[in-house]
């Protein structure tokens, strides 16, 4: 078992941002929120696997994500600390199976014995140091040529999970155990009749496995899926240090959960229990529960206030913007600055069709954040009318944007803190606080923080259109289009 001692952590970063709207969404889903504490739940992940023991050694981790968050996460794992190994970038989502696929493909090459520890970075585990004892569990078990996933202790007849039906009821000791099945999520009678017997799990959808058994269980329940893969890993590019996935080759693989397409039916899966606590955070209602609620259950946030409710989430995402319930019991307040969302706890899983609904009359709010990430920092419009738009603009030490130029607006420029470098065709100058530039219609510039502290701005726009597709890009750091 010596040899199967070092495991790879690999992050899933993907995920549509529908189930903890208004503050997840599609432009900044929830693992790279700080829903819970000081630190995102993507971060959360990565130092869960930064820590190592006398029974088990973590290497750098493997994310697997989306080319619109490549930035978020190398910036999310520096501000914590940690060191990617790689980061895959996928063309397109495709679920779960061909991301993990790729990274059991992408570290096979390297190591024959590399043995994975495949993880949704979106998931809570409070303590840690446990999971990573139950992680070191399994290891005999992946020493045998097992799959292993990891199955939580139930606390309650829960309906929003899956689960998994053991063959023996465990015995406390966490050991592995062979799995007798999977179970969709159950209707509420089904859940409690579970719960009951003892031998059956929550699953998490976290496993654990030599890349070869994973590829091998490919092989044989999910043959559809090597081929693309494999030639899109093949012909995958380098990109400013990650490792792009050829597009056109992903696009032809099917899109479909692993668990469907090679855990459900593979024969060599174990199980090992595990009973310190977690949950994936898969609705409002969940997040209540993890926060801690009061002596009247309330669970607060930001500036939030309650009178006479019960059992209800309160939460305020803006400085300034204050939440007051009053007389609430078993509701969901969240107010952004841009949406509202007020439920029944009891409703917390129908969030989707308020997204949905909102997408269907072209809200921005359905999949957009009012703050928008870019590699450089970040920005977000704090006026916008028929001709004329107002943005604060936040750029991190070191960063600049592209040098661009616009066809139908020019840009006032007024910096607010930190010294940015400005250039205007062929005018370069330092700008301090308090000091402005003007940028006319159709001049090349671009701006830079050279500083070592945050560079905050403040930006006019005017001009007959204001979109951000009105860019056109010279010289980009980032190599974008």
């Amino acid at each position: 078992m010596s040899n199967f001692r070092n495991v790879t952590p690999v992050l899933l970063s993907g995920g549509s941002g529908t189930r903890l709207w208004p503050l997840s969404r599609k432009s900044y889903p929830k693992q790279f929120t700080k829903i819970l504490g000081d630190v995102t739940l993507f971060q959360q992940a990565a130092l869960r696997f930064a820590e190592s023991s006398a029974e088990l050694a973590f290497a750098r981790p493997l994310i697997v994500t989306g080319s619109d968050f490549r930035f978020v996460v190398t910036e999310q794992l520096v501000e914590v600390g940690v060191d990617p190994g790689a980061v895959l970038i996928e063309p397109e989502p495709r679920n779960t199976a061909p991301a993990v696929l790729a990274a059991a493909l992408h570290l096979e090459k390297q190591d024959a014995d590399a043995v994975l520890l495949i993880a949704p970075s979106d998931h809570v585990i409070p303590d840690a140091q446990a999971f990573r004892a139950a992680v070191a569990r399994g290891l005999s078990a992946v020493a045998a040529g097992k799959i292993v996933t990891f199955g939580i202790t139930p606390d309650r007849p829960e309906t929003g999970y899956g689960y998994l039906e053991l063959a023996s009821v465990p015995d406390g000791s966490g050991a592995p155990l062979d799995l007798s099945r999977f179970v969709e999520k159950p209707e509420a009678e089904r859940a409690q009749a579970m719960l009951a017997s003892g031998n059956y799990l929550w699953n998490a959808g976290i496993f654990l496995a030599r890349a070869g058994d994973l590829i091998a269980a490919y092989r044989a329940f999910a043959p559809e899926l090597l081929a693309p893969v494999e030639q899109s890993l093949d012909q995958a590019q380098a990109d400013l240090g990650f490792l792009r996935l050829e597009p056109k080759a992903f696009a032809q693989a099917p899109s479909i959960s692993v668990d469907y397409a090679v855990m459900e039916k593979a024969p060599n899966l174990a199980v090992v229990p595990f009973a310190a606590g977690w949950s994936d955070l898969g609705g409002w209602d969940a997040v209540w529960r993890e926060q801690g609620p009061d002596a009247s259950g309330v669970a607060r946030h930001g500036p939030a206030e309650a009178i006479d409710c019960s059992d209800t989430l309160l939460r305020s995402e803006a400085e300034g913007q204050v939440v007051v319930g009053i007389g609430l019991e078993n509701m969901i307040v969240v107010a952004m600055p841009d949406a509202v969302l007020v439920a029944a706890k009891n409703r917390a899983q129908d969030v989707k069709k308020a997204v949905d609904l909102l997408k269907l009359k072209g809200a921005r709010q359905a999949e957009t954040l009012p703050r928008d990430y870019r590699p450089w920092g970040w920005y977000e419009t704090l006026v916008l009318g028929a001709r004329f738009q107002v943005k604060r603009i936040v750029v991190h030490p070191g960063a600049a944007l592209s040098l661009q130029s616009h066809h139908h607006r020019s840009e006032h420029w007024i910096v607010v803190e930190g010294t940015a470098r400005v250039t205007v065709d062929e005018d370069v100058r330092l700008i301090s606080e308090n000091q402005s530039v003007y940028i006319p219609l159709g001049a090349v510039h671009r701006m830079e923080n050279p500083g070592k502290v945050p560079m905050v701005l403040i930006e006019v726009q005017t001009g007959t259109y204001l979109g951000e597709d009105d860019i056109i890009r010279y010289e980009d750091f980032y190599h974008r289009s």
